[in-house]
C-alpha cells in the first residue's frame, strides 16, 4: 500500500477512533434529540441557514464515514426542517456522503480486491459494466442491505462515480421521503396521546411496507418494459406448457401435475430425449458389453487359462435397442398421461409470452394460452464446418446407434467424455480406433494426472491417442477416406473407414420462436438465477439453458423451473449449483464433484490435497482393479471438502458419499468416524479421510501423551 493510501487510511481510522472513544454516537440518538428538541427549534428559528448548513455537513460526515446514526438523522431532518426542506437537505447530503464512502472504498481497496479475487469477480464486473446503474437503483429502492454496505461494496466494482451519484440520488429519494415524513410526525409528539396519532402510525406503516412496495414497483416496471407490445390473454388454457420431453421437460411436467396444475408437454420426437434414446442409456449398455469382452481378454489375471467370446456386433447393437425398450416405459406417454400430464406429439412454437402454437405430428394445429412456459428443448451434437466432412460422411452420438457392422478403422474426433467413452468401447469390440484431440490432452476438464492415467490405459488397449492434432480437412483418395490434420506444424494424414464426430454439444435454439422473442443467446437460452428468461413467465431448463449438460443436472433444474413457474410471485427459488457431480464412464471410471486442483489454481482458491491410492485397497486387489486413486481437496487446516476426484472402479458410485457430505456440510472427520463394510470399494472413502487425519495429527499433544504413557509404565 502506497503512502497516500496509508495517510488516508490513518486519517479515517483516527476519525472513527475519536467517534467511538468520545462517545459521539450519543448525539445521534433519538432520545438526545427529544431532550434537546426545544433548544434546537429555537436555534433553527434564530439562525436557519447556519443550522441547515451544519446539519448538512454533519450528515455528509456521518454517511461518508459509514457511522451509525444516518437513519436517526433523517428523522431529525424531518422534525427540524419539515418535509420539503428536510427532504432536500437529507437527499443531497446522503448522496454526497455515500459517494465519498464509495470513493474511499475504491481508493483504498479496489485494486487489492480486484487483483486478488479478479477471476471470481469477473461475472460481477461484467454485470456491473453492463447494468450497474440498474442494479444499484434496485438496491437503493429495495434496502435489503444497509446503504453503507452498498456504498463500500460498489466502490470495489468498475461502476462509474457519476453513475453511482445520480442513481443513488434518485434511488434513495423514495426511502428518504418516507423517513423524513416520519420525522415530521415525531416532532409533534409532546404527550403519550401523540404516540397514537394517525399521522405517526401511518408513517411507521410506510416504513414497514416500503421495501415490499418498492420491490413490487421495480418488478412491475421491469415487467411492463419487457411485455410492452404484447397482449396478455384475459384467461389461460393451461397453467404451464413444457416444450421438450427430455429429462428436464419430463421432470418439470411431472412436478406440475403432482401439484394439480394443468400442464401440457410437447415433444416432436421421442419422450426421454437424448438420455434414453441416444445418450446415457444406449452408451452404458454398449459399455457394459464391451467391459465383459475386456474381462474375458484378461482371463489369465483371474486364474482362468483360456476364455473366448464369439459375438456379432449386430447382436450387441440389438441388445442396446432392447435396453432402450426396457427403460422406455419409465418415460412413456402412457405413464405421464396417467400422472396427469397432457402429452402432445408434435412441434411447438412460442408466438407470444403467453401463447404457443402446436402442430401435431398428424398435422392438426392449435394455439394454447398459458400462464407459464418452460423451454426444455435439449441439445444436439456439434458438427464443425470442416472441408470435406459431408463427402466422407460421419456419425455422431445421435446416429452411431444405427451401426450394425463394426468399423475396421474408426476415427474419433474429440477427447471429451462422449468421445472417450465410445473410443474405448469400440476398441474393446476389436475396431482399430484412432482418437484425435485438438488440445494437449484428452478429458481437459480433469486434472492432468487423470488425463494421463486414462490415456495410458487407452494406449495399453491398442488405441492411438493423438493429442495436439488440429483437424483441417477430409478428402477421399482412391476410394479411401482420409483426415488431414496438423501437428507441430506438419501435415498428418490419417486413413479411416468410419468417422465419429464428438467435439461437444450445442443447445437446440432454432424453430421454437426463441429468436423472434429475443430469448435465444449465442450458445444457450439466457436465464437468471431463477431460470427465468427475459420474460419472467418463460423459463428454461436442461441442456438448452446450461451451464452443465448432464441428465441429473437437467432434472435438478427442472424442480426450480417448475416450482418458480407455478408459484411466482408468491415464492421462488434460486437454482443451486454448489454441488454438481459427474462421471465419465471409461475404464478406469472418472468421477468428480466440486473443484479439482486445476480449478483451484485458476481461481486462486487456497486448498490442501489428500490422496489415497486404490492399489492399497483390499477389495480392489481382490477384484483385480487395484489402480487409480481418490483425491480430496479441503480448506487449509480444516476438514471441509472443496472437491473430490475419483479415478477407479465404480468411481461414479463412490462419489455419492462426497456429494452428500458437501451438500450437507459433513467433513472428513465424520466420514472417518462412519463404519464402512469390509471388504468394499467404499472403504477407500474412509481411508482417504484417515490420511487427512494423519496429516493433521496434533504432534505436540501426542508428544505429551507419549510422556504420559511412559510415566504410567514407571
Amino acid at each position: 500500500m502506497n503512502t497516500r493510501r496509508l495517510l488516508v487510511l490513518a486519517a479515517l481510522a483516527g476519525l472513527l477512533l475519536a467517534f467511538f472513544a468520545l462517545d459521539l454516537g450519543r448525539f445521534l440518538s433519538l432520545d438526545y434529540f427529544k431532550a434537546q428538541q426545544e433548544a434546537i427549534e429555537a436555534w433553527r428559528a434564530a439562525q436557519p441557514l447556519k443550522v441547515a448548513l451544519l446539519f448538512f455537513i454533519a450528515y455528509v460526515v456521518v454517511t461518508g464515514l459509514s457511522l451509525p446514526g444516518a437513519a436517526v438523522m433523517t428523522l431529525v431532518g424531518g422534525a427540524a426542517f419539515g418535509l420539503f426542506w428536510g427532504l432536500l437537505l437529507v437527499s443531497f447530503a446522503s448522496s454526497i456522503g455515500a459517494t465519498l464512502a464509495f470513493l474511499a472504498s475504491r481508493f483504498l481497496l479496489r485494486d487489492w480486491v480486484q487483483k486478488r479475487f479478479g477471476e471470481r469477480l469477473r461475472a460481477i464486473n461484467a454485470g456491473v459494466d453492463k447494468e450497474g446503474g440498474f442494479y444499484l437503483f434496485t438496491l437503493r429502492l429495495v434496502p435489503v442491505f444497509p446503504f453503507f454496505v452498498i456504498n463500500l461494496l460498489m466502490g470495489l466494482t468498475p461502476l462509474r462515480t457519476r453513475t453511482f451519484y445520480w442513481v443513488s440520488q434518485l434511488g434513495m429519494l423514495a426511502g428518504t421521503l418516507v423517513y423524513v415524513n416520519a420525522g415530521t410526525q415525531l416532532a409533534k409528539i409532546d404527550s403519550l396521546s401523540g404516540v397514537l396519532s394517525p399521522g405517526l402510525l401511518g408513517s411507521f406503516v410506510l416504513l414497514g411496507v416500503f421495501p415490499l412496495l418498492a420491490k413490487k414497483v421495480v418488478d412491475a416496471l421491469a415487467a411492463r418494459k419487457v411485455y410492452a407490445g404484447w397482449q396478455r390473454p384475459a384467461r389461460f388454457d393451461r397453467n404451464m406448457v413444457v416444450i421438450g420431453a427430455g429429462s428436464a421437460g419430463l421432470v418439470t411436467a411431472y412436478i406440475a401435475a403432482a401439484v394439480k396444475a394443468k400442464v401440457t408437454l410437447v415433444e416432436k420426437h421421442k419422450l426421454g430425449g437424448d438420455c434414453l434414446n441416444t445418450g446415457c442409456v444406449p452408451s452404458k449398455a454398449l459399455i457394459r458389453s464391451a467391459k465383459l469382452l475386456s474381462h474375458i481378454q484378461r482371463s489369465p489375471e483371474f486364474g482362468i487359462r483360456d476364455a473366448r467370446a464369439d459375438f456379432d456386433f449386430a447382436d450387441v447393437m440389438e441388445r442396446v435397442q432392447r435396453i432402450i425398450k426396457a427403460v422406455e416405459p419409465h418415460d412413456s406417454i402412457e405413464r405421464y398421461t396417467g400422472l396427469g400430464v397432457e402429452v402432445i406429439e408434435g412441434s411447438a412454437t412460442i408466438v407470444s409470452p403467453w401463447e404457443v402454437d402446436i402442430v401435431r405430428n398428424n398435422g392438426e394445429k392449435e394455439r394454447l394460452s398459458t400462464r407459464s412456459i418452460v423451454i426444455a428443448t435439449g441439445g444436439r451434437p456439434f458438427v464443425p464446418p470442416l472441408p470435406g466432412l459431408a463427402e466422407v460422411g460421419y456419425l455422431t452420438s445421435d446416429t452411431v446407434w444405427k451401426l450394425r457392422q463394426l468399423p475396421k478403422r474408426l476415427l474419433v474426433l474429440g477427447g471429451g467424455p462422449i468421445g472417450c467413452e465410445l473410443t474405448q468401447a469400440f476398441a474393446r469390440f476389436g475396431a482399430h480406433v484412432t482418437q484425435v484431440q485438438q488440445g494437449p490432452r484428452i478429458m481437459v476438464r480433469e486434472d492432468p494426472e487423470v488425463s494421463e492415467l486414462v490415456t495410458q490405459r487407452f494406449r495399453v488397449e491398442g488405441i492411438a491417442v493423438l493429442v495436439n492434432h488440429q483437424a483441417k480437412a477430409f478428402v477421399v483418395e482412391d476410394g479411401e477416406k482420409i483426415l488431414i490434420a496438423e501437428h507441430d506444424g506438419q501435415e498428418v494424414r490419417i486413413a479411416f473407414d468410419e468417422l465419429l464426430v464428438a467435439v461437444g454439444r450445442v443447445a437446440n435454439l432454432s424453430g421454437y420462436g426463441l429468436e423472434e422473442l429475443g430469448i435465444a443467446g449465442q450458445r444457450t437460452v439466457t436465464t437468471n438465477d431463477f431460470l427465468q428468461t427475459k420474460y419472467p413467465n418463460i423459463y428454461a431448463a436442461g441442456d438448452v439453458a446450461g451451464p452443465f449438460q448432464f441428465t441429473h443436472t437437467a432434472a435438478h433444474q427442472a424442480w426450480y423451473a417448475a416450482v418458480n413457474a407455478l408459484f411466482d410471485p408468491f415464492r421462488k427459488f434460486r437454482a443451486d449449483y454448489s454441488v454438481i457431480p459427474w462421471s465419465t464412464f471409461v475404464e478406469p471410471e472418472v468421477a468428480r464433484v466440486g473443484i479439482n486442483e486445476s480449478d483451484a489454481r485458476e481461481r486462486k482458491i487456497p486448498y490442501e490435497v489428500t490422496v489415497y491410492g486404490l492399489d492399497d485397497l483390499d477389495r480392489a486387489i481382490a477384484d483385480g482393479e487395484a489402480h487409480g486413486f481418490i483425491k480430496v481437496l479441503t480448506v487449509p487446516g480444516k476438514d471441509r471438502i472443496l472437491g473430490v476426484t475419483i479415478v477407479g472402479e465404480h468411481g461414479g458410485d463412490l462419489i455419492a458419499e462426497y456429494v452428500l457430505a458437501m451438500r450437507h456440510g459433513i467433513g472428513l472427520n465424520k466420514i472417518l468416524g462412519t463404519i464402512h463394510i469390509y471388504p468394499t470399494l467404499a472403504e477407500a472413502n474412509k481411508y482417504v479421510a484417515g490420511n487427512w487425519k494423519k496429516a493433521h495429527a496434533p504432534q505436540k499433544l501426542l508428544e505429551w501423551v507419549g510422556r504420559f504413557h511412559a510415566w504410567r509404565r514407571g
